[in-house]
């Protein structure tokens, strides 16, 4: 299956075209902030803080890049001439934003200037050449894979929490996709906690495998709506995911579409994390957890961040308590429990994040000693998080 990619690259309009078109104000808007996320206040060429506008047909087609990271999205629109031209981005946003009028014109004026005019008001904006606008990856007759907008975005709230945010271990900073054995699996981890979440999914015909940088899927997390399908294609160093645009979304059209660089290098062997063994359970309600977690935390400090969990055969409670300087916490919740008493500490946020992300009423909390990792399961979605425990003095 293949996909038809918008014309992301900066030839395909002629330079000599004198630009003008009209668009409703609101469509423009909106267009402009479906892209401007991945311009950055630090751009190391001038015409990266520029977005490339190209007007052709009925659309006026968006793109902005960082070179990491480029993201491309077309409005409808009337356009008396086509033409191209690049604009400052975090100068036009504010102007778009501003405007009173329903209708805005964009009229190239003369070289490289650009005539905004809105009821009354007029802007003469200078930019930049569209030949300068460095040229994104298009993936037309690459292979596709589709999955629902609304179950990768699930996904990648349950994982992209465990994000590694040190910079000295690259390969963490970001999530792992992999395509193999008719399913996708997300995976994330900083070493300290690992989550992995699975879904049954058509995939390529050999096993695929990459991983993608935190600020692409914090993008991606931003792009994806409920409804429509998101479709993924790859070559060696890019991905590109093409989102489908909901059809109350009036004035986007059809799609936006993002690509990506892959982080390079082998991703660590996840599963090797996973504890074999399940060692003891307790079933839980997943927000009763959540809450005496948040309040047990609320006792930690930098010193003593950690809370206890303890759990009893003789007294049928799993008791979360935390102590520090400031003073302690105790509150017990009544469980079916069978097996050894435990001790184990974690940080209290490895514990609060993977809970907030599920959606299901009841989790399994399993865990074998103090000193072996907790994995905190949902029942009905393919998902676990393994979290290692903190040193009980």
């Amino acid at each position: 299956m293949g996909i038809d990619w918008l014309p992301l690259t900066p030839h395909s309009l002629k330079s000599v075209c004198i630009m003008k078109f009209k668009v409703n104000r609101n469509h423009f808007f909106n267009g402009l902030s479906s892209v401007t996320n991945v311009v950055g206040n630090r751009a190391t060429m001038p015409i990266l803080q520029n977005v490339l506008i190209e007007a052709e047909g009925d659309t006026v087609t968006l793109t902005t890049t960082n070179l990491d990271l480029g993201i491309c999205c077309r409005i409808k629109a009337t356009v008396t001439s086509p033409g191209r031209i690049t604009l400052p981005v975090k100068k036009l946003v504010p102007i778009i934003r501003s405007l009173s009028g329903a209708e805005t014109v964009v009229e190239l004026t003369g070289k490289d200037r650009v005539k905004v005019t809105s009821g009354s008001s007029v802007f003469q904006i200078a930019g930049l050449p569209a030949d300068q606008f460095p040229p994104i990856a298009s993936f037309t007759g690459q292979p596709t894979i589709s999955i629902e907008q609304e179950d990768l975005g699930s996904m990648l709230r349950k994982v992209s929490y465990a994000q590694s945010t040190d910079e000295n271990r690259y390969i963490l900073n970001g999530v792992f996709f992999e395509f193999a054995d008719g399913k996708l699996t997300v995976v994330a981890t900083d070493g300290r906690r690992l989550a992995k979440c699975e879904r049954a999914l058509e995939g390529p015909d050999k096993p695929l495998s990459l991983i993608l940088p935190a600020r692409t899927i914090a993008e991606l997390q931003r792009l994806l709506k409920v409804g429509g399908k998101a479709h993924v294609s790859h070559n060696e160093r890019q991905v590109g995911f093409t989102i489908d645009i909901p059809k109350n979304d009036e004035g986007l059209v059809d799609r936006i579409q993002l690509v990506s660089k892959v982080v390079e290098g082998n991703y660590p062997n996840y599963r090797q994390v996973i504890p074999k063994e399940a060692g003891s359970k307790v079933r839980l309600e997943r927000e009763k957890l959540l809450d005496s977690v948040t309040r047990a935390a609320l006792m930690c400090d930098d010193r003593n961040n950690t809370i206890r969990l303890s759990v009893s055969k003789k007294n049928q409670n799993l008791e979360i308590s935390a102590k520090s300087d400031s003073g302690e916490a105790h509150e017990p919740i009544a469980v079916k429990y069978d097996g050894p008493d435990v001790n184990i500490a974690f940080n209290p946020q490895y514990v609060v994040e993977p809970l907030k992300a599920v959606t299901e009423d009841e989790i399994d909390f399993e865990f074998k000693d103090d000193m072996s990792p907790g994995v905190i399961r949902g029942l009905k979605e393919d998902f676990l998080c393994v979290v290692m425990p903190q040193r009980i003095s």
